[in-house]
């Protein structure tokens, strides 16, 4: 199996490029973006040696079904999705705050809680909790969006003592994201997943300024995909929970949890484990699996040509192809 590792078009006005930590961003006439989900994979906020086959195209379509799936509760920015890897749509100023809600006691936050700490992002978390325990209620623990390296927890009072956002749209951002929330426990709950903890970003449309915050706020990105976002299983749950079992997961913590066997954890000085292609075929795998589950639907491998190069000069066709027809529109 072939992966792209990322893509170099010159597209027809195209203003600007941006190569994130999985997505190449290509700004169009300063109105439009690009975004192609490349099969890189990041874990610990670190670009991982070796693509993944398929997932960018698993991101990208896991993400435009949830965007659908919520667009009557807050609007989002796409557009059209000429391929399995790119969506295209309205560029908007990214709001430089990422809001991270949790439902249960796992990952980040249960690292924290080990670490003796009753307190993440300023949101008090109860004694006596055991990990993967449901908070009383979902959690908002935001964090900092670095352009490079660890993006940083923050809490409510100091975004706004620093002025990162105004207080009405971060109000907004908080219903938005609560809102997101219940839709996508709902939705994991009717595949037999639980909605762990995720994390929304949005942002602001230009030319909007004075407007209602109901009016400038998009929602931007993936949402609810398994790089942003943690399920469990719900059946077994409650038993794995009284047993003192890990749960059986549905996300990319598998990735994180390899690599800190492998005595990597993101930090200075630490050696990214061999990738073999065994481990990298069964991330594969995993994602397909996550695809499936959590849509329904079966995972059609998008059959890229014999060589890269051609799937590549497709995919850039595709992708002006579509910028026409935006444009006529």
């Amino acid at each position: 199996m072939s992966a792209i590792r990322e893509t170099n078009f010159s597209l027809p006005g195209q203003t600007a490029f941006y190569r994130g930590k999985v997505r190449d961003v290509y700004t169009i006439a300063d109105q439009l973006l690009v975004m192609v989900a490349s099969d890189r994979i990041s874990a610990f906020d670190v670009v991982l040696p070796r693509a993944i086959p398929y997932k960018g195209q698993v991101l990208n379509q896991v993400a435009g079904h949830f965007l659908e799936a919520t667009a009557d509760i807050v609007p989002n920015w796409v557009l059209a999705q000429p391929d399995p890897r790119v969506t295209i749509g309205r560029k908007a100023d990214p709001i430089r705050v990422e809001m991270v809600i949790r439902g249960y006691l796992t990952g980040h936050a249960w690292r924290v809680y080990q670490a003796g700490k009753r307190e993440l992002c300023g949101v008090p978390m109860p004694e006596g909790l055991k990990e993967h325990d449901r908070f009383p209620h979902p959690i908002i623990t935001p964090a900092t969006k670095a352009e490079e390296g660890h993006d940083e927890d923050i809490s409510r009072n100091e975004i706004l003592a620093r002025g990162l956002v105004p207080k009405d749209i971060y109000t907004q951002l908080e219903a938005y994201t609560r809102a997101l929330f219940a839709r996508g426990t709902d939705m994991a709950a009717d595949r037999g997943l639980i909605l762990v903890d995720t994390k929304y970003e949005f942002g602001l449309l230009p030319g909007t300024e004075g407007k209602a915050p109901i009016d400038r706020v998009v929602l931007i990105d993936e949402i609810h995909t398994p790089d942003s976002s943690r399920y469990f299983y719900a059946e077994g749950y409650e038993a794995r929970q009284a047993s003192g079992e890990g749960q059986k997961q549905l996300s990319k913590e598998f990735v994180r949890e390899w690599l800190m066997e492998g005595g990597f954890q993101g930090k200075e000085g630490q050696q990214i484990p061999e990738m073999t292609d065994a481990f990298v075929n069964s991330v594969t795998d995993r994602y397909v699996e996550l695809y499936e589950t959590i849509t329904g639907e079966p995972f059609r491998r998008h059959q890229a040509a014999a060589k890269p190069e051609t799937t590549l000069a497709d995919m850039q066709a595709s992708i002006e192809k579509a910028l026409v027809e935006l444009n006529r529109g």
